[in-house]
């Protein structure tokens, strides 16, 4: 019995020791992601076995940045109830962007545990798209609204604005009559798009009951609008080239001995081509003639349809008559349906038809337009084009018309409609994006406006393939028509062209005129390229307001050169025989001097590129493209495009005072243009004077 007891005081007087566990965490937050300025509530639950824990401890929790950077550290956490703690933190006007992490922690009665949870803090406002965007059609529309991440979408369409009262936005909207479509997104995060608007104007269908009785129906109901186009550049073909510092007043595609007819490194000139270029002029099939008063007949030849038809409901194609030479409807038609189909405005697939396959076939001319451009949903490709996330822009969105005259040109385009201008900044697109005081991230970037277009740093590459489309949209870079080859697609002998995807532009300062090489023009060989301009841009770093960077591409040819002028070969020839020597002699009967020696020789222009804009997040040319000069990847400025110093280092800081030490770049740029106002003059060759508020001169 004394043993037993022994033994009983032993085990009592032994030292009890606390079973150690792992808590399981589970952490919470009320939302995924938050704008900034919201509060943020974090909920941790700690449970031991099963059971959620009891204890008078309370939980640490510790909050870091995307960058890591902790701005909570091991904060008590309010108890809620048994094994539940809270805590609620307010996230500043200015906290970063990205993914933050949460980690709570309990340590208690022996028992450790600890859990994280990442919250996303989004300062960007969604974007919503309308597709198709407002405009004026001959019959009711049904309207998609779509935003470019998770959101949801208020509109009214009473012309009032909308708030997060408004309707929610579920399904494509039917809009059968006249209508004012406002709408804006709000995503998880709480951040609101500013408030769009959207006007459509239904038309009642008064072509619902035609029937088909040839062209001249349409010029005899409409013959004011008829009168326009008869006298516009899409029908005649030239026009108005002011902003051309070669040529006539009057200059254009079509074959003429009076320097007016534009060349090009492509299919060279009109002559002796009209049948396979005319295939996309807005005409019946007869070349058209300048008067200012056109008669019945000639306004019979104009080709409405061309521009009117209802390409998804009833697709409208035409062939030429191997007889008379005219275009008609193409067999199968249904052309009463095509007609009463007619009313609306052009659509991106009729514009595309046509400026697309400029130059012999897609993306083949203008290296940023393709087919691709009016089916497209990839924003990478297109962001403005782009259906679906893009903005879904029509063609006349930009190139606005007022009497079937059209704004813009290309820079290598001789005639232009009209003086209308084209501008990113417009009230409902980019208003700010072109002021050298706001709209951009920096005001380093928002002074670059002044100076550098905004498609150079947003088109970082052209011809690049669409992410939804078969075909590829490869650009063609060199034409050598030396070298011909049958293709079976157009059942005619080519040039043999070299194409690339892919490309990086060619930049150069363009103050919206252009030089160019004319039919009969004496040709120009540029020391600087070895070839033969047939295009430039005009422009120098020192140019009058308004002169800026521009992206182009650049394009070359081997094509012949005789008696100092390259030659006009008669493109039908080689197109039905694929012989070079005989299409370039017939161009030299053409041109006066039958039987005249010629070379071959390369020639070269530049198109500037206005399409193919990719959504900007990470797609713009970065700062080390230009910056510095020794290291620059794209554009060295001081090197290639004028702004290097005007003389030695020494000579041009001892305008001034005496000679220095010679800090960084931007140490000295920010002295002496950012804080005194000195103007660009004192060190460089060019001034910034007028556009930039500076000084001329020493200051004292």
């Amino acid at each position: 019995m004394k043993k037993i007891v022994s033994m009983f005081l032993v085990f009592m007087l032994l030292p009890v020791f606390a079973y150690a566990g792992t808590f399981a965490v589970t952490v919470t937050t009320d939302k995924a992601s938050y704008a900034r300025s919201q509060q943020v509530v974090t909920t941790a639950e700690f449970r031991l076995n099963g059971s959620l824990y009891s204890t008078s401890t309370l939980a640490k929790i510790t909050i870091k940045n995307p960058s890591g950077s902790t701005l909570v550290n091991a904060a008590s956490m309010s108890k809620v109830s048994t094994g539940i703690y809270r805590y609620t933190y307010t996230l500043s006007s200015s906290a970063p962007t990205g993914t933050w992490t949460d980690t709570c922690t309990l340590s208690a009665g022996g028992n450790s545990g600890s859990g994280t949870k990442t919250f996303v803090v989004d300062a960007t406002a969604p974007t919503t798209t309308a597709s198709p965007v407002g405009g004026t059609y001959s019959g009711a529309q049904s309207v998609a609204l779509t935003a470019n991440e998770a959101a949801t979408i208020y509109y009214t369409t009473n012309g009032t604005t909308p708030t997060t009262s408004s309707a929610v936005y579920s399904a494509p909207l039917n809009i059968a009559a006249t209508t004012t479509l406002k709408y804006f997104a709000k995503d998880v995060a709480g951040n609101s798009e500013s408030v769009k608007t959207q006007i459509y104007t239904i038309q009642s269908n008064t072509h619902a009951s035609l029937t088909w009785t040839g062209y001249a129906m349409c010029s005899s109901c409409h013959n004011s609008q008829a009168q326009a186009m008869y006298q516009s550049v899409h029908y005649q073909w030239k026009g108005s080239a002011a902003e051309w510092t070669t040529g006539p007043a009057s200059q254009g595609k079509m074959d003429a001995t009076d320097g007016s007819s534009a060349l090009n490194s492509y299919c060279i000139n009109i002559q002796g081509s009209w049948a396979p270029c005319g295939a996309c002029h807005a005409g019946t099939g007869a070349k058209p003639v300048a008067t200012a008063t056109p008669d019945a007949a000639q306004l019979a030849s104009i080709d409405c349809l061309m521009c009117h038809n209802d390409q998804v409901n009833a697709p409208y194609s035409r062939v030429r008559n191997a007889t008379t030479g005219l275009f008609e409807p193409a067999a199968g038609l249904d052309m009463n349906l095509v007609v009463q189909k007619a009313g609306q405005k052009p659509t991106r697939k009729n514009c595309l038809s046509c400026h697309a396959k400029a130059g012999g076939g897609d993306a083949v001319k203008r290296g940023d337009i393709a087919i691709a451009s009016g089916t497209t949903a990839d924003v990478l490709y297109d962001t403005h084009m782009a259906t679906g996330q893009g903005g879904d822009i029509k063609c006349q969105g930009c190139h606005t018309f007022t009497g079937h005259r059209v704004a813009g040109r290309g820079s290598d385009i001789r005639p232009e409609d009209t003086t209308a201008e084209v501008t990113c900044a417009t009230a409902t697109c980019h208003p700010t994006k072109q002021s050298l005081t706001s709209g951009h991230s920096t005001s380093a970037v928002n002074k670059h406006t002044g100076r550098v277009a905004c498609q150079t740093c947003h088109i970082p590459k052209y011809a690049k393939n669409a992410n939804d489309t078969t075909a590829t949209e490869a650009t063609e870079m060199h034409r050598d028509w030396t070298v011909a080859e049958w293709n079976a697609t157009l059942n005619r002998y080519e040039p043999t062209p070299t194409k690339a995807n892919d490309q990086i532009p060619r930049y150069s300062f363009w103050d919206g005129t252009s030089w160019g090489n004319n039919a009969f023009d004496t040709a120009v060989l540029d020391s600087a390229t070895g070839a033969y301009k047939v295009s430039r841009p005009n422009g120098a770093i020192n140019g009058p307001a308004g002169t800026k960077l521009y992206p182009f591409k650049y394009k070359t040819a081997s094509q012949a050169l005789s008696n100092g002028k390259l030659v006009v070969p008669k493109v039908a020839t080689y197109f039905a025989t694929g012989n070079y020597d005989q299409s370039v002699q017939d161009g030299l009967t053409y041109m006066g001097t039958p039987g005249a020696a010629y070379t071959t020789v390369t020639t070269d222009e530049y198109q500037v590129l206005n399409h193919q804009v990719p959504t900007a997040t990470g797609n713009v040319l970065a700062c080390a493209a230009c910056h510095p000069n020794t290291t620059a990847t794209r554009m060295k400025l001081i090197t290639n495009y004028g702004y290097g110093l005007k003389g030695t280092i020494s000579a041009v800081c001892t305008q001034c005072h005496g000679s220095e030490s010679v800090p960084s770049y931007t140490s000295i740029h920010d002295k002496h243009v950012t804080s005194e106002r000195i103007d660009c003059s004192m060190c460089h060759n060019f001034s910034r004077a007028t556009e930039r508020g500076l000084t001329i001169g020493i200051k004292h």
